[in-house]
């Protein structure tokens, strides 16, 4: 069974002159413990889709099932990482990691095992995510590669089936994304779980993918799938590759082709005139 099934999936916002079709007849299968990235340009429906995904957003047209079960809302089985990190500024460390466990635990009566449970996973998530020493600190003292170490650990909290990332890397410098990528590979491995990736960094794309889904803009859709040639195993040498290589400049020529973001170089030499 897979993780995701997408059958002709569309979403439009607005009505009238101001209707735009975000996402047009999406259909796509995820296998369970599958890391699957996306890219393309501005406007393609990457984000879009993701939200759908999580519940967070209603498609206009078409179904989509986690397992056997239609996707109508927010799911335990599935959890979502954001670009801005959204800690709760009020909490530590430990109480944002907690923070799901402890949200979930009012719609059911709590016993002194389901407090230990989430405490003993919550370290556990500390220690993992190399979080220890800050584990009663605020977001605000940490910096941004720390912060979404901990979104990560929270989202992680409930041990969900599917894990969303929308862009999760994109405002780190590049050691720390060189970091968190090796940290996000072990610990979807370690907690087998699969993994839904959007990136606008075709590279990033790659190293972490077992799939690159691209996906063309006006209007939102699939374009193109690539399997990645590289064994499950990343280590950083392989962005050097010539099989890592070769892969970027088709997938980036691609994005150029769907976008229409080729160079007109007559009319760069017009403007020089």
């Amino acid at each position: 069974m897979s993780a995701i099934s997408c059958r002709s999936v569309c979403k439009v916002f607005g009505e009238g002159q101001k209707r735009v079709t975000a996402l047009d007849n999406v259909s796509l299968d995820i296998a369970d413990g599958e890391f699957v990235t996306f890219v393309g340009a501005s406007g393609c429906g990457k984000s879009t889709l993701l939200r759908i995904l999580a519940g967070l957003e209603t498609q206009s047209a078409g179904t989509i099932r986690a397992g056997a079960a239609l996707v109508v809302g927010p799911g335990a089985d599935r959890a979502m990482v954001f670009q801005d990190y959204s800690l709760y500024p009020w909490l530590t460390v430990i109480g944002n990691i907690k923070f799901p466990r402890q949200l979930a635990a009012h719609t059911r009566d709590r016993t002194s095992a389901d407090v230990e449970s989430a405490s003993g996973r919550a370290d556990a998530l500390l220690r993992l995510m190399g979080l220890s020493h800050v584990a009663h600190a605020y977001p605000s003292q940490l910096s941004g590669g720390m912060q979404q170490r901990v979104a990560i650990a929270r989202a992680l909290m409930t041990r969900p089936r599917l894990l969303l990332m929308d862009e999760p890397f994109g405002a780190l410098d590049a050691q720390t994304r060189e970091v968190m990528h090796d940290l996000i590979l072990h610990v979807s491995a370690l907690e087998a779980c699969t993994v839904l990736f959007v990136t606008h960094d075709v590279e990033e794309a790659i190293y972490l993918g077992r799939r690159v889904i691209l996906m063309a803009p006006r209007p939102g859709r699939v374009d193109s799938i690539y399997d990645v040639p590289l064994p499950a195993e990343r280590v950083l040498t392989m962005k050097y590759t010539p099989e890592f290589l070769a892969l970027r400049f088709q997938i980036l020529e691609r994005i150029r082709e769907t976008s229409g973001l080729r160079t007109d170089l007559g009319l760069l030499q017009r403007l020089s005139q």
